[in-house]
């Protein structure tokens, strides 16, 4: 497993659940220092149109609490390529739920110019933030 210097992943971390600790863990597994970019209500709000059950500074709070993320950011948009241009990372960390994708293919495709890696993390089966509201709701 290659060693980069810096990594980033971002989230929502809404209901935060052991899908959200293992990607932190393993990302980190792979960096020296982890970014973690917690998308802002607003932009929760505009992509997914709902509204966190759990309000962002709270949201970040429970990031920045967690050994893993060295430093947690707004993410005030889904720009990661400028994102990169802000904070120079090495490599980002997704879910491989992404893999594949239209959005992930061109952002492989950028990053590659510029030497960034994107690596897929395992998606955690059987849990999400939609699943855990669900139960909630029952």
């Amino acid at each position: 497993m290659k060693q980069y210097k810096v990594g980033y992943t971002t989230g929502v971390f809404d209901l935060f659940h052991v899908g959200h600790l293992n990607i932190l863990k393993r990302a980190k597994e792979q960096c020296d220092y982890l970014i973690v970019g917690v998308s802002t209500d607003e932009l929760v709000r505009e992509y997914k149109n709902k509204t966190p059950v759990i309000a962002y500074e709270q949201r970040k709070e429970i990031i920045e609490g967690l050994k893993y993320a060295d430093k947690v950011i707004p993410q005030i948009n889904r720009e990661k390529f400028v994102a990169w241009e802000h904070l120079l990372f090495d490599v980002m960390f997704v879910g491989d739920d992404w893999k594949g994708s239209a959005l992930f293919n061109d952002l492989e495709k950028k990053f590659d110019q510029v030497g960034v890696d994107i690596v897929y993390l395992p998606y955690t089966e059987g849990v999400s933030s939609t699943i855990v509201r669900e139960k909630i709701e029952l």
